[in-house]
């Protein structure tokens, strides 16, 4: 299992020099959900349960031919973890995560890419890599995900 190791503002100073030997693109999906059947809405965002047991947005590896368009890796690994197809990216919306985890008993320094993204669709087809969902209000989520860095991601979102 992956150990990740929680980054302080000096640490991130440091690290920022360094070049990412991993990288992957992820996506802070979110829908609007009526609520009673009135006309307000509440914004729910969709939150995976990996089999380590940490709870985080979907996101996965850049793939061979996917190096010079983030997007395709974000829309893709949604598409794989999650079944969801309609999804609009925010414009302008792009938000970087660097971390270091063991990986293989190796240190390893990984560069995750953020989108927002907005979705009408709210059944899942959760992929083997994973052990459930969540559709959670944002102070739900905020509570939810286990990494620092993940909410932080959600506040700015």
């Amino acid at each position: 299992m992956a150990e990740l190791n929680t980054e302080t503002e000096s640490k991130k100073k440091l690290d920022s020099n360094k070049i990412p030997d991993e990288k992957s693109c992820g996506v802070v999906l979110f829908r609007e959900d009526s609520l009673g059947g009135n006309d307000k809405a509440e914004r729910l965002y969709l939150l995976l349960h990996y089999p380590g047991g940490h709870i985080d947005f979907p996101k996965g590896h850049v793939e061979p031919g996917e190096e010079n368009d983030e997007h395709v890796t974000a829309y893709r690994e949604l598409t794989e973890e999650t079944g969801i197809k309609n999804v609009t990216f925010i414009d302008g919306f792009r938000h970087l995560v660097h971390y270091t985890y063991n990986k293989k008993g190796r240190p390893s320094f990984k560069e995750v890419v953020f989108f927002a993204g907005k979705t009408n669709e709210k059944d899942i087809t959760i992929s083997f890599e994973h052990r459930g969902y969540y559709w959670l209000p944002y102070a739900e989520a905020l509570q939810k995900l286990t990494f620092e860095n993940a909410k932080n991601l959600l506040v700015e979102v």
